[in-house]
């Protein structure tokens, strides 16, 4: 039944027990037909931690877009963790002031694509659901796509092969995939979208649906083009394995996509309900709450609500209904259940599968606000009787968010 709810064991800390658990408990959940997990990445905030203690910025604006070999990727690898809320932004951002005199350019464009992860979160706060179509322009119907897509191409083999196997991949092959997908293979931007958010680690509907939107130019001024001249400058060496390599379908650049300007939504103007956008500014209690309720946006053990409430136990739903509907790689399910069994070591957690408004009825709860439409869309059905601010990197502000440098030079420094 939708409405049942079933009270899981807390896992065994390790990978192999994570991959146990998904397979006894969620396997009518996952989008594969077996567990497949990540070997690049662990779960649980003690990986999140040595991800950024390791992380060294030297280098990060030149390397940055570096695809193949691998060993040249100057990419940080911590999106995973700051999308499920074990980094914050703003202990990321403060994490690499000690480099910021002898890196500067480097700190510089690292805390760049910082704010681009919070002008997503801004982005998709104010607009939620809204940006699952265009939002500055729309894509002409389309006769027949410049030519059939075809994953045997050694760029688009190998991307596809990371994104189903890591569950990552560098900013540079999501934008080289987002634009063959729709501006040569004419293809749905919705559709690619979903398939990076089943198998990405970070995948979130912000930063995920605002790279779709900006690539294919639905979102932005323009479309990008992809062709082999970024392979053979980025990737040097894949081309001379491909089976393609004496005459590649994308030698040439792609014919533009006829952008049509759609009409304006006011949302990307001003924010009428900056309140419920941005969240509390200080906690609100109401009562005394019996458990810490935590969500997919903040497990970290640094999570306000569990730091404000370290004797009280914490729940976490697996929300049924909604994963069924997703059908997300398991991956992403064995990261999530890694993360829970490290917390689970340091203090009372209850994992739930069902619906999470009848999993918590009745429970008076402290949460830390997200800013997404779940969270919206739960609130009001659950007793919060402790709701902690979101830890903003900035504040969201009413006004324009249309595009990245709009939106910024609006930013309260």
């Amino acid at each position: 039944m939708s409405d049942a709810v079933s009270q899981l064991p807390n896992p065994a800390p390790g990978r192999r027990a994570a991959e146990d658990f998904v397979t006894n408990y969620l396997s009518d959940l996952f989008c594969e037909e077996y567990v497949v997990s990540s070997p690049a990445f662990r779960g649980g905030q003690s990986a999140a931690t040595n991800a950024l203690e390791s992380f060294e910025v030297a280098g990060y604006g030149a390397n940055r877009n570096e695809v193949y070999p691998a060993k040249l990727r100057g990419a940080s690898k911590l999106s995973p963790y700051i999308r499920h809320g074990l980094l914050t932004l703003s202990h990321v951002w403060t994490s690499v002031e000690r480099q910021a005199q002898s890196h500067h350019r480097d700190v510089r464009k690292f805390r760049d694509e910082l704010l681009w992860q919070e002008y997503a979160r801004h982005w998709y706060a104010r607009l939620g659901h809204r940006t699952a179509t265009a939002t500055r322009n729309r894509l002409a119907v389309r006769g027949a796509a410049e030519f059939l897509w075809d994953e045997s191409m050694g760029c688009i083999e190998t991307i596809t092969e990371e994104l189903e196997e890591d569950g990552w991949l560098v900013n540079q092959t999501r934008m080289w995939f987002a634009s063959h997908w729709v501006v040569r293979a004419g293809l749905k931007w919705q559709d690619g979208e979903d398939y990076f958010f089943s198998h990405l680690l970070d995948g979130s509907r912000a930063a995920n649906r605002l790279g779709w939107q900006w690539t294919t130019g639905v979102g932005s001024t323009r479309s990008y083009g992809f062709s082999r001249w970024q392979v053979e400058r980025r990737a040097p060496g894949l081309c001379s394995s491909c089976d393609y390599v004496a005459d590649c379908p994308i030698d040439s650049w792609p014919t533009d996509p006829d952008l049509q300007a759609i009409e304006t939504n006011p949302l990307l103007v001003s924010d009428p309900n900056l309140v419920r956008t941005r969240g509390p500014r200080a906690v609100e209690i109401f009562g005394t709450p019996s458990a810490v309720w935590l969500t997919a946006e903040s497990l970290g053990h640094y999570d306000p609500a569990l730091v404000a409430n370290p004797d009280l136990p914490a729940v976490f739903v697996f929300d049924r209904p909604l994963l069924k509907q997703l059908q997300l790689s398991s991956k992403r399910l064995v990261f999530l259940v890694e993360t829970l069994a490290e917390l689970a070591a340091r203090r009372p957690l209850e994992i739930v599968l069902g619906p999470p408004a009848v999993a918590l009825e009745g429970r008076p709860l402290a949460t830390t606000f997200a800013p997404v439409p779940g969270w919206h869309r739960l609130a009001p059905k659950l007793d919060l009787v402790e709701i902690h601010p979101w830890p903003w990197l900035h504040d969201p502000h009413d006004g324009r968010i249309g595009s990245f440098s709009t939106w910024r030079k609006q930013l309260d420094w």
